[in-house]
């Protein structure tokens, strides 16, 4: 009765592992994936892919995809960072303050970021589908795009002179958390 009983277990095992494996089909991995590739402590890191049946629509896709992950997580840190500052500080204009880091972040996002680094970018062709897939992969380094962001607060003409005192004082209290970071 025990071996009838372990004889069925065992089997209902191997089937249900054999179903669970055919349904989402085979493990793939693509270039840029890894703990290389994450963000980290000192690097914001964005991949990106795209296919089309023209190599240069495949690589801006790839490129596009690439920069806006990035963005996104510059954009969620900052306001992160901003909320958290802000939530400290008993500002009676704090949301205020927010629009306006959170604006500062968006616009510098759709400039040129100076220290953008592409890490890498692999293009493969499939002769059946006669498509090209491209891998690309950008970071950034984070104190560099925070002192590119505390540059743009300077400059910035919406900005009044005490919203720039507290972007500024933000973006101070990052570069410090990060040069301790760096330290240890």
């Amino acid at each position: 009765m025990k071996l009838t009983l372990k004889f069925i277990l065992l089997t209902l095992l191997v089937i249900l592992g054999a179903c669970s494996s055919g349904v989402l089909g085979k493990k793939v991995k693509e270039p840029f994936s890894g703990n290389a590739y994450n963000s980290n402590n000192r690097f914001w890191r964005g991949t990106g892919k795209g296919t089309s049946s023209q190599d240069n629509i495949a690589r801006s896709k790839a490129d596009l995809d690439a920069k806006a992950q990035l963005a996104g997580q510059v954009n969620t840190t900052m306001k992160q960072v901003a909320d958290q500052y802000l939530g400290q500080t008993e500002n009676e204009r704090a949301a205020d303050v927010a629009d306006k880091f959170q604006s500062l972040v968006r616009q510098v996002m759709n400039t040129n970021i100076s220290d953008l680094r592409k890490i890498g970018e692999q293009k493969y062709y499939n002769e059946k589908t006669k498509e090209y897939t491209v891998f690309m992969a950008y970071e950034i380094k984070k104190n560099a795009m925070l002192r590119f962001m505390k540059r743009q607060a300077k400059v910035d003409e919406t900005i009044n002179e005490r919203q720039r005192d507290l972007i500024e004082k933000i973006i101070d209290e990052e570069l410090k958390k990060l040069d301790a970071e760096d330290k240890d």
